[in-house]
């Protein structure tokens, strides 16, 4: 076998000594593999894009009834019927069933609608 088959078969079975020329070539061939191919090699393993951000409904006590504050992203804004619905999407899977007696928009200095505050009943 001549010389460039001993070393191939060398490098295939890795029997060159630890900290010689050979052994340090492959490590080299190795690292650079592990650190440049994800420049050149499309793996497709991208990250997911992040889900719209959890809305956020805060429930409490407001005598008989319960006050629920809605961030107002999470509500499509319309006629009362349609704000109504939207709203008992966002508080019935935390809450459960209830009917909402009233609802009011706050708004922020520029006049937009940050939170709906909700009174409800069981």
């Amino acid at each position: 076998m001549s010389t460039f088959g001993q070393t191939l078969k060398g490098y295939f079975w890795w029997t060159h000594p630890r900290g010689s020329v050979p052994y340090d070539v492959m490590v080299t061939l190795i690292l650079a593999f592990i650190f440049l191919a994800p420049h050149w090699i499309n793996f497709r393993d991208k990250p997911q894009p992040k889900p719209p951000r959890q809305t956020e409904v805060i429930a409490q006590q407001d005598g008989e009834r319960l006050l629920y504050t809605v961030d107002a992203s999470a509500v499509r804004a319309g006629s009362d019927a349609e704000t109504r619905e939207s709203l008992m999407r966002v508080i019935e899977p935390i809450a459960g069933e209830i009917a909402i007696d009233r609802y009011t928009a706050v708004r922020d200095r520029d006049n937009n609608v940050t939170t709906y505050k909700v009174w409800a009943h069981r």
